[in-house]
Formats: C-alpha cells, structure tokens, sequence
C-alpha cells in the first residue's frame, strides 16, 4: 500500500503544510502539487470542481509523493466512497455537528466490519497497490470539520470516536456560527479560545487541522495543529497578479487575495 505521508508526518509529531484546489485544472494542479506542499485538498464544496475534474487533478497529484485529500461537498457516502474510489487518501467532511453524524462520516470511509463502504477501488488501487482492500481502512484519514457552534459544543465528543482520524476548523464558518466577524486568520479572543478548545482534543490521540489565509498565521503549528493550510492556489493566484500590478505601476499597499479560497 502507498504511504500516506500524512500519517507518517503525524506519527512523527511534525505538522503538515496543505494547500487547497479550488480550480477545476489538471494543469494548475500539477503546477501547484511541484512546490513542495506535503497534501493538497481538492476543494468540491466551495471551489468550482466536480468529479470528471477532480479524477484529472487526482492524477496530477500522483506525479508526487503529496497526499491527496477532498473536501466533499456534504456528508453524503456516495460521494465520500466515490472520491476515495478516485484515489484520495483522506476525506475532510464539512459541517459535522454531533456524534452521529461523524458516526456517519466515517461509517462511510471504511469497509466492513467497520463501516459501510461498498468495494469498488478501481483507480485507488491503481494509485495505492494491489493490497488496497486490506489496508484503506488503516491508510485513509477521516477529517471531521468543526464550523458550527454545536460542533463546538460536541467537539470532545466527536474526537473521542474512534474512526475519527483529525478535527478541521472552518474558522471562517465558526466566526459566523458564534456571532463574530467573519475572518480566516483570527485574532478575535471568542474565536482564539474556540480554536484552543478544538486543538486541545489532542489528548484523544486525534490530529487538528486549521485553514489559514496567509503565512502569517501559521505559527498556529506552535500551538499544536499538525495540519496547515495557507490558502489556495486561486489564492496565490490572485494575491501575486496584484504584486505585479502594484509593482509595474509603481504602486504600494497589500497583495492579499481577498478571501482563503
């Protein structure tokens, strides 16, 4: 079975650097999974991408040794078993509110006996080797995001399960959900002490995940998340044209793309 460089990472008490794709490219894909990323998420909830693209950036990814990972667009099994069917080696789950959705989650990720995928691997096995039946359930990740205040509320909760591998904070999403300004890379104490809270779970033996904007706001690694995102390849798309506008025009002020996605 291929390594999942993420466990390994994580078995090792390091972080990983992810980067989100939101275009619907194989070749902005290739591009980006070259820079030294350690996984790429493939964005199918807000980004632009549907399955037929998804499968050619997957592809792209394949020409590395970065993990690849999605972010599905609800917790919905067809389309978690269809995209680790394509070959991704972890899911990240939006909107996981309570046990029993996570229990649904990650019900979805595994085969039997522990959970319900139905068999069908076609191209992970291409990607991961002939032994992909015996080993899925112990190489793929089950990222549960946590966005909501329920989620908040039951976040011990969910991390004790265990076919929870990681919790990620959509803090865009968490901001709105408790009544704060919406904003990737806060500062806000509500939303830095929710932040807290959901890293603390770590004494479950689970991984946290954040969304982060900008580099700046990495040094959350220090905190105890050991899985990064700093933005998206629109993202730096964005944030670098407006560098070279700014520059060619003899121009000041800030570069920043205006949203993490």
């Amino acid at each position: 079975m291929r390594e999942n460089r993420l466990r390994t990472l994580w078995q090792r008490h390091e972080a990983a650097l992810c980067a989100w794709l939101t275009i619907p490219s194989s070749f902005s894909a290739e591009i980006m999974v070259h820079t030294g990323f350690d996984c790429f998420t493939i964005d199918l909830q807000h980004g632009l991408i549907d399955y037929q693209a998804a499968v050619p950036m997957l592809q792209a990814i394949s020409t590395t040794e970065a993990t690849p990972l999605a972010r599905v667009p609800w917790n919905d099994p067809g389309a978690i078993m269809k995209m680790l069917d394509a070959g991704c080696y972890g899911i990240i789950c939006p909107m996981i509110n309570k046990v029993g959705e996570a229990l649904a989650f990650t019900d979805a990720c595994r085969y039997p006996p522990q959970g319900i995928r139905s068999y069908g691997p076609k191209r992970a096995t291409m990607y991961a080797g002939d032994d992909y039946a015996a080993a899925a359930n112990d190489t793929v990740l089950a990222i549960a995001m946590i966005e909501t205040a329920a989620g908040l509320a039951n976040v011990d909760a969910i991390a004790a399960l265990p076919g929870i591998d990681a919790l990620y904070i959509g803090p865009a999403d968490l901001s709105l959900a408790l009544g704060r300004s919406q904003r990737t890379d806060q500062t806000d104490p509500v939303l830095v002490e929710a932040l807290e809270r959901c890293c603390a779970t770590q004494r479950h033996g689970k991984v946290a995940g954040l969304h982060t904007a900008t580099p700046a706001y990495a040094p959350m690694i220090e905190k105890g998340f050991q899985l990064v995102t700093v933005a998206s390849d629109a993202a730096f798309l964005e944030a670098e044209a407006r560098r070279i506008v700014a520059a060619t025009r003899g121009e000041g002020g800030a570069n920043q793309a205006k949203g993490p996605y």
